[in-house]
């Protein structure tokens, strides 16, 4: 049987690649040095001309499976890995049979969960990883995608703003749906919990979470925290036809989580007297799309929802706020964002994304501005950033081979 590709487009590079050895035995020059989680099957990060794949050997079924689910997923806007192909028809030298390879583009500025905790993560800062875990759950549960096997492992952690991003990496077990039963639900949430408890006793064992963190109750927190905002997007509601201002105070919270709101179901009894309201159809991404619309910047809801609010404090601060929004953005992504990005200096731009580099920046003067008394300039801070915040933090990209803008 001949080697086989079956991507979605043409990816002749990957041909380079020695698809008859198994991925164990391919040398180290082709190995990109980056942290990678714990999984159950051989997974090598490789670098072919400017890009990075990850690629992971397993059985042919469960490869061709995974490769559709993730392109389904990719194609419902959920936050996967991109799936790229899988290599298919692999023989040693010998004619022995290798197992298919399934290959994803490597997710940038994204860290497996125990790099993340290796990093320093802060014991306050565990929910923040917990929440993200939950979040991607309740919007892939919102899909009718069932995951099966809920757990730190199979995600990639990117920054956000203080907060952080989950990212699904291991659909092997996933089903997509229609809908989800409440037995379904309920079923991926108990297998969440057993996981994420012992990952988290893991932590503890290997020192890289602080004793005193119960992980109990961190479980407990993510099962909550699930429940809430489960309950936010999909719980019904009823009030009196004299609070119908309920039904935008009801979008305006959806829109706050960073979700909107494409349809209602809103049902009136037979007397009139009372509403029933429930959102029937909710889209992530809300804070995301209107920064994107405003200034083309593609980022994280959360990293979207600051730049926003700085967009927001430009635009009073100098007397614009009643002009057009996208000559407001315009001005402040030429005066404000891209001088304090372009301060950040080659070698240091593959620490953390633009977005995050703006974000700590803000964090950053407000620090500046509080010890000297008086608002410090953005520019000011951001060289003091640069010098003694981000030269100290580990890279989280790939840096690529072509030359840097």
């Amino acid at each position: 049987m001949p080697l086989r590709i079956v991507a979605s487009r043409d990816h002749p590079q990957l041909l380079t690649l020695p698809w008859h050895l198994p991925i164990e035995q391919w040398s180290s020059d082709l190995l990109v040095a980056l942290p990678q989680g714990i999984s159950r099957h051989v997974v090598r990060l490789v670098r072919v001309g400017n890009d990075v794949y990850a690629v992971k050997e397993t059985r042919p079924r469960m490869a061709f499976r995974e490769y559709q689910t993730l392109r389904d997923l990719r194609r419902l806007d959920l936050p996967t890995v991109e799936p790229v192909g899988v290599i298919d028809g692999r023989r040693s030298g010998s004619g022995d049979e290798i197992e298919p390879a399934l290959v994803t583009r490597h997710l940038r500025f994204s860290l497996p969960y125990r790099s993340v905790f290796a990093h320093g993560l802060r014991p306050e800062s565990l929910p923040k990883v917990v929440d993200a875990l939950a979040v991607l759950l309740a919007r892939l549960h919102l899909t009718g995608f069932f995951w099966g096997d809920v757990s730190l492992s199979n995600v990639l952690f990117r920054r956000s703003a203080g907060e952080f991003a989950a990212y699904l990496v291991d659909a092997e077990t996933g089903e997509l749906h229609p809908e989800l039963s409440e037995g379904q639900r309920e079923q991926d949430l108990e297998i969440a919990e057993v996981n994420l408890y012992g990952e988290l006793l893991d932590l503890q064992a290997g020192g890289l979470l602080d004793d005193e963190v119960d992980p109990l109750a961190t479980v407990h927190r993510a099962r909550s925290r699930y429940d809430a905002l489960w309950e936010e997007l999909t719980g019904a509601e009823e009030f009196g036809t004299d609070e119908m201002w309920r039904i935008e105070q009801r979008v305006e919270r959806l829109n706050d989580l960073g979700f909107d709101v494409d349809e209602l179901d809103i049902i009136s009894d037979w007397q009139g007297a009372t509403v029933r309201l429930q959102p029937k159809v909710v889209e992530a991404g809300h804070h995301a799309r209107e920064l994107q619309s405003l200034t083309g910047l593609d980022v994280e809801d959360n990293q979207a929802r600051r730049l926003l609010n700085d967009l927001a404090s430009f635009a009073t601060s100098h007397g614009i706020d009643a002009e057009d929004r996208s000559v407001v953005a315009h001005r402040w992504l030429t005066e404000v964002f891209e001088p304090v990005t372009a301060l950040v200096p080659r070698h240091l731009r593959e620490r953390l994304e633009p977005a995050e580099v703006f974000h700590e920046v803000l964090e950053h003067r407000w620090f500046l501005s509080e010890r000297a008394g008086h608002e410090v300039d953005i520019l000011h801070a951001t060289q003091s950033y640069v010098e003694e915040v981000l030269a100290a933090r580990p890279e989280e990209a790939v840096a690529s081979t072509e030359p840097s803008p």
